[in-house]
């Protein structure tokens, strides 16, 4: 606004009435910069809360967590297992955890790959997979007898062919019998190697699924090398029993001339066939494989990964997480993965079978 004054007026009064001007103009000024700078820094508080918060969800657990099982067993019994381990897992994190159990091995890497999963319990060769096609990370591997390693065996009911030496039995401690031959036994491989010459190919081998490292990678591998095969198109009639107490009842029911499993699935059965440990005799061995165990998906937060992972052997070293690991896997515990054992003896009996989907 701007006042005209009478140029008679007084020179005095004009000056007056200036400096009166200018100072509520100043005093105006500084008020609305002083509200203005308030306002931004309120402004700018609020969206640093914001981003801080958007940051801590970011990084921290979600609301849920999905737990794939393979099936290794019954479905129904892995799914209640499942559920004592969920929710050991779920009491530790402060989140809900659920089981899901698919129908193989490679619906984990899917369910993994397409976010259906979080968390997915895996036999070694798959947990390549899930690490190649999902994106998932390796973490933990399970321990049994004391060790993070084992191996596939072979099977017969026909010791008088595959057995080249006498046959062994040894006794567990429920004095349950079970049988060996051709140094296979212990849980250290490869044994028994010359035997596997005695395998034709075209005969019916129960092999377990073909995702399986002991059930199907590593000793279709094997014999493979022995006798200068193809593992992908020189086992005419091979099959897949679908489960290691599954191939090994193939080779009880006489359905199968040799089979393999871990070792030692025979156990598994002892309860329902208990002459199976001595009817069904292990013959070799496999090269010593790294343990199945623990991915988890890699869209997860590195937070969240390390919290599920401090989870799982938090409960692990309880007697509630140790008996749901127990009656899930036969898991004694869980320890750090062996990245370099992944990398150095599974990959590169994964890479054998290329893209088999």
């Amino acid at each position: 606004m701007k006042i005209k004054f009478n140029p008679l007026a007084a020179v005095a009064l004009t000056g007056a009435v200036a400096l009166t001007i200018a100072g509520c103009s100043s005093e105006e000024s500084e008020d609305e910069a002083t509200a203005s700078a308030t306002a931004s820094a309120a402004e700018a508080t609020v969206e640093d809360d914001a981003m801080e918060d958007e940051s801590m969800e970011a990084e921290g657990l979600p609301e849920s967590l999905t737990l794939a099982l393979v099936p290794s067993d019954e479905v129904d019994q892995i799914t209640t297992d499942g559920e004592a381990l969920a929710q050991s897992l779920s009491a530790e994190l402060g989140v809900d955890v659920e089981v899901f159990v698919p129908e193989s091995y490679s619906a984990v890497v899917v369910a993994l790959q397409t976010g259906q999963a979080d968390i997915g319990f895996l036999g070694p060769i798959a947990m390549v997979q899930a690490e190649d096609v999902a994106g998932a990370e390796i973490v933990l591997q399970a321990v049994r007898y004391g060790s993070s390693e084992y191996v596939g065996q072979w099977l017969t009911s026909d010791p008088g062919t595959f057995c080249l030496d006498d046959i062994v039995t040894e006794a567990d401690d429920e004095g349950v019998n079970y049988s060996y031959c051709n140094g296979a036994t212990g849980g250290s491989g490869p044994a028994g190697e010359e035997a596997l010459a005695l395998v034709d190919p075209e005969s019916t081998i129960a092999f377990v699924d073909e995702s399986s490292a002991s059930g199907y990678y590593f000793p279709a591998t094997q014999l493979a090398e022995i006798q200068g095969l193809d593992p992908l198109t020189d086992f005419s009639a091979a099959m897949f029993a679908g489960g290691h107490p599954q191939a090994v009842q193939a080779v009880y029911d006489g359905d199968a001339a040799v089979g393999i499993s871990y070792n030692d699935a025979r156990g598994d059965l002892a309860e329902e066939f208990s002459d199976i440990g001595e009817e069904v005799v292990v013959f070799a061995y496999t090269s010593n494989i790294p343990n199945d165990g623990v991915v988890v998906s890699g869209d997860l937060s590195d937070d969240a990964k390390s919290q599920i992972t401090d989870g799982l052997m938090a409960i692990s070293q309880t007697e509630e997480g140790a008996a749901a690991l127990d009656a899930v896997y036969n898991i004694e515990g869980l320890e750090a993965a062996n990245l370099d054992a992944f990398e150095n003896t599974v990959r590169p009996v994964e890479q054998n079978f290329g893209d088999q989907g």
